[in-house]
């Protein structure tokens, strides 16, 4: 991206002029075909410079982050592309004013405006949704307050909320945080495993009325924006950027509450498999055999994934030897590196891949899923220009989840024995439990909350509690004791706080089973049909784009048939 840090800083300083020069265009995009071209080409250059400098800042600052220089350095990257939007915050408006007519006539006069033509037509799709530039100033100036309840969320929940600690067989003290949480709920232990839950769960209790407040405070300013934006409620607005139907929401709750009955059964087999007369919401996460703890140096996870991805064919093997060899990822765990995992990177240089690799076998899952998006993200910036190289929320999870699909099936074909095996199903059912089960249920839950609060102008803990705890009864069945805790559980998902951005991992996941299925079963043309949807970047909408490969989310059919895959895996157990 940049030799060094130095020609960070010049092309920093040139950002920055560029920006100012940009503002200079306001109130010339109707003069003439090549005024909006000259502002339509000077926009791509300008963002392509912001996110080259914003990308490294940031991952200079994630290789440690106790490093004060690019701490200050990626704060500079943040400010700096706040007063770059603001710069080009014009264009939207002014392209609304230029009108269909007029845009159609300079599309004719000038033919290079054809690159703009999809972009043009998305901001007018907008029309109805865009108020007088007076408005618009007061919305983007009322921004700030309207992040408050996420904000005050956040600094709750990450700095202030304290849950103690848990006391192990042999009487240490664990201290329980909101990442040791999830790491007690697969304790073998059965007393940490409640300790956990009961001392977590207590401790939101006892902030119920506030953490209620700050959540109706989110859901009230969303609710204004789309009543504000003329939509007819906060779904529709939230769906509206990407083109999404609301039927696609409605679908994919519909559709899992269809398939319920293949969790049921599930949670059934795990209650006899974990030999419990009563099996509580602290024991669906504990791995139902002992993960099989054999150390997989990095070398063999790059053979693993290679070999279990070989299906998509030898172009795909050719990134992936790529990405491995060609310096794309920072493999293990340092002093002060950023934790967890992600695939970034700006258009014009190769994906970079962040790991933290640790050995154990979701890390070669989390090789395999990152290096999915990062492949994406490839073939996306190959294949269009800037403009729309970047793919939506929407479609972002369907290859990194396709991956760790054809992944699993490979590692089971190849499981050495029925223990293996059993592990490798028993983790794949998990995915299916807490990304599509259970962020659905989180997709239901938000939008009852949003319903009630539009209906009856008010909510209260003690009803969010009580949509909550049905919910979980509904979802988990009946050979589950749905323990009175969980009906807190809502005010701790820091998802919540963007509306009606979950069930996007669960219509992603499902679109990705439905890919893998196809690949799985040789379907004729699939693989073209696949690598031209991870070409597509946002050229088309999402929901086109899944078509081509032959997956269509305005039905309930793909989730039906992912939840099948679930139904057989769960017999199979």
């Amino acid at each position: 991206m940049f030799p060094d840090d130095k020609a960070w800083e010049q092309t920093f300083e040139k950002m920055k002029a560029k920006a100012e020069a940009f503002r200079a265009k306001k109130g010339t995009m109707a003069q003439s075909p090549q005024a909006l071209w000259e502002v339509l080409t000077a926009q791509d250059e300008l963002q392509l410079m912001m996110e080259r400098v914003v990308v490294y800042a940031s991952q200079r600052y994630h290789q440690d982050m106790g490093n004060r220089h690019y701490q200050e350095m990626s704060g500079r990257a943040q400010a700096a592309s706040a007063q770059v939007s603001d710069a080009m915050s014009f264009v939207s408006p002014e392209i609304l004013a230029v009108g269909k007519e007029k845009l159609e006539t300079f599309l004719r006069q000038m033919p290079e405006l054809e690159k703009y033509r999809r972009l043009l037509e998305e901001e007018l799709r907008f029309r109805d949704h865009v108020l007088s530039p007076e408005l618009e100033t007061v919305l983007a100036k009322a921004q700030e307050m309207a992040d408050s309840p996420q904000q005050i969320f956040m600094a709750f929940n990450n700095a202030d909320i304290q849950f103690g600690t848990v006391t192990d067989a042999e009487g240490n003290e664990l201290p329980l945080t909101a990442s040791s949480y999830s790491v007690f709920m697969e304790n073998r232990d059965r007393n940490i495993r409640e300790q956990a839950f009961r001392k977590l769960y207590r401790e939101y209790e006892s902030h119920k009325n506030m953490l209620a407040a700050t959540f109706s405070a989110n859901l009230r300013q969303a609710q204004f924006y789309a009543g504000m934006r003329k939509y007819s409620s906060s779904l529709e607005a939230a769906l509206d950027p990407g083109n999404i139907p609301v039927s696609v929401y409605d679908n994919l709750i519909a559709a899992v509450h269809e398939k319920l009955p293949a969790m049921y059964e599930y949670m059934k087999l795990r209650k006899k498999l974990l030999n419990l007369e009563e099996l509580h919401l602290y024991d669906v996460y504990v791995p139902l055999v002992e993960r099989p703890e054999q150390e997989i140096p990095f070398e063999e996870a790059k053979k693993i994934v290679k070999e279990g991805l070989a299906v998509l064919g030898e172009d795909y093997a050719a990134l992936l030897e790529k990405g491995f060899t060609e310096g794309w990822i920072d493999v293990y765990e340092n002093q002060g590196k950023r934790s967890g995992a992600y695939s970034w990177g700006a258009y014009g240089t190769h994906p970079y891949v962040l790991l933290n690799y640790s050995g154990n076998l979701n890390s070669v899952f989390t090789l395999a899923h990152e290096m999915g998006h990062a492949i994406h993200s490839y073939y996306s910036d190959a294949a269009q220009p800037y403009t729309y190289a970047g793919y939506r929320i929407f479609v972002a999870e369907v290859a990194s989840t396709c991956n760790e699909a054809l992944l699993i099936h490979y590692l089971m074909e190849h499981a050495k024995d029925e223990k293996e095996k059993t592990y490798l199903i028993n983790y794949f059912l998990d995915q299916f439990k807490s990304t599509l089960y259970r962020q659905t249920m989180f997709a239901e839950f938000e939008k009852m909350a949003h319903e009630e609060l539009a209906q009856k102008g008010s909510l209260s803990a003690e009803g969010l509690c009580e949509m909550y705890y049905e919910l979980n009864r509904k979802y988990f069945g009946p050979d589950v004791y749905v323990d009175r805790e969980i009906a807190m559980e809502w005010s701790r998902i820091p998802h919540f706080y963007t509306p009606f951005y979950v069930y996007q991992y669960a219509t992603g996941f499902s679109a990705a089973i439905a890919i893998s299925r196809k690949i799985l079963n040789g379907e004729p043309g699939i693989l073209e049909k696949y690598k031209k949807f991870l070409s597509g970047g946002c050229s088309k909408d999402p929901i086109d784009l899944l078509k081509i490969c032959g997956v269509d989310m305005t039905s309930p059919e793909p989730v039906a048939s992912a939840l099948e895959v679930f139904e057989e895996y769960v017999r199979e157990l």
